[in-house]
């Protein structure tokens, strides 16, 4: 099986974290926010509103991110995610969780309402990751996560940078220097063009590499009513496979745009705040 929660994974980074206030005057607040860089984030929060924290947390601190779900595909999706969390009774996918209860901690409404999140659709088919940063604040979530959905836990690992060119673990570095030979989908037998990103098992002895919709298809026959995978059967090796780990070892050869995402997380905390 691909790379697991607790490894550090190299390309984009797209979270969204829990924080919790230790100040006693403000204690049992919670903050629900998206992040590019967890570490930096909960600074910014701590430093208050002028240095890139978000007004709902400025001079409330000190504030401990507790809890974050990371493995998102895109800032765009890491985002819808954060915002169904902050207003849960405003999303249509939430409708059937309960308001907060009379006496019923804000945080344990944020894990009740962050448990059910991970089993609705289209989150449940995420291939994320839970990961709890304080482990003195883990509590069972009640419905618990997805089989697919593990657990990890302490601070997350540094980041890998990743590599410039997009070269699969299987590929024979000389046989990728030869542009004159010409690679086929395991499945469809069609010429697998350079800009498309074949996937390919992390199975060193599995030849596998097939064009994206053809595995998706062929994982799919056991879910035929749905659209995004989330594990099966690789045709050469017969190995179980997670799709999102398949589309993480796709990806990690893409350059990463550090300071673009930067911008567009202070972009989006801006606009949210407002």
């Amino acid at each position: 099986m691909g790379p697991a929660g607790g490894e550090a994974r190299p390309g984009r980074f797209f979270g969204v974290y829990l924080l919790y206030c230790l100040n006693p005057r403000h204690r049992g607040r919670v903050y629900v926010g998206f992040t590019i860089n967890p570490a930096r984030r909960v600074q910014q929060h701590n430093a208050g509103r002028k240095k890139g924290g978000a007004w709902r947390t400025s001079g409330r601190g000190p504030w401990e991110m507790v809890l974050i779900v990371h493995g998102f595909p895109s800032a765009v999706a890491a985002l819808r995610f954060e915002w169904a969390w902050q207003h849960p009774q405003a999303s249509r996918r939430l409708a059937h969780v309960g308001p907060r209860l009379r006496g019923e901690a804000s945080f344990a409404f944020h894990l009740r309402v962050l448990a059910h999140m991970l089993r609705t659709p289209p989150w449940a088919r995420l291939p994320l990751t839970l990961r709890w940063l304080r482990a003195d604040f883990r509590q069972d979530l009640c419905p618990p996560p997805p089989p697919h959905v593990p657990l990890a836990f302490g601070p997350l690992p540094p980041r890998a940078s990743a590599p410039r060119r997009r070269v699969s673990p299987l590929v024979d570095t000389e046989k990728e220097r030869d542009h004159d030979t010409e690679a086929f989908c395991t499945l469809c037998a069609c010429v697998l063009q350079d800009e498309e990103g074949p996937l390919c098992c992390p199975h060193a002895d599995c030849s596998l590499r097939a064009h994206v919709i053809c595995l998706a298809e062929e994982f799919l026959q056991e879910e035929p009513g749905q659209l995004l995978p989330l594990e099966g059967q690789c045709p050469g090796c017969k190995n179980s496979l997670l799709w999102g780990d398949l589309i993480w070892l796709c990806r990690m050869g893409t350059e990463e745009e550090e300071e673009d995402l930067e911008l567009e997380e202070e972009h989006w905390t801006d606009m949210l705040e407002i």
